[in-house]
């Protein structure tokens, strides 16, 4: 009974572990399939505004992901490399979203007092592709 008692919350800490790791995990691939969806919009000659910030949003919350207003969406103009010294315009999108484990959090928040103790983590993730021409 005492060697359970002292093994039984060290592996329940470790089992909680491995689940909060495996959803980060799943964050991190939503973003970066998210950011990928949106590099496609951003790389269209002929895009309405607004367009890459909403397709963005819109397969975060089809991942199962809360796209309110905490998550960021930048687009920015960058040089692509084409190899041999050629270089080509193209866009990189970096989404940036606000992970907060559901248990790991609130036992920290339990066990060290501070103020960034149980804040969300940030993720970042970006894509870049060649801009398309219109010929």
């Amino acid at each position: 009974m005492i060697e359970a008692a002292m093994t039984l919350p060290l592996l329940l800490f470790v089992c909680i572990g491995i689940i909060e790791f495996g959803r980060l995990y799943q964050t991190w691939q939503v973003m970066t399939n998210a950011a990928r969806e949106g590099a496609r919009v951003a790389v269209l000659p002929t895009q309405p505004n607004g367009s890459v910030d909403s397709r963005v949003r819109q397969y975060l919350q089809m991942g199962g992901l809360n796209s309110d207003s905490t998550v960021g969406v930048d687009t920015t103009a960058v040089p692509v490399s084409l190899g041999a010294g050629a270089t080509a315009s193209g866009s990189r999108v970096t989404v940036t979203y606000p992970f907060t484990c559901v248990v790991l959090q609130p036992i920290a928040q339990l066990v060290v007092s501070g103020s960034t103790v149980g804040a969300p983590i940030t993720i970042s993730t970006s894509a870049t592709m060649r801009n398309e021409t219109q010929f």
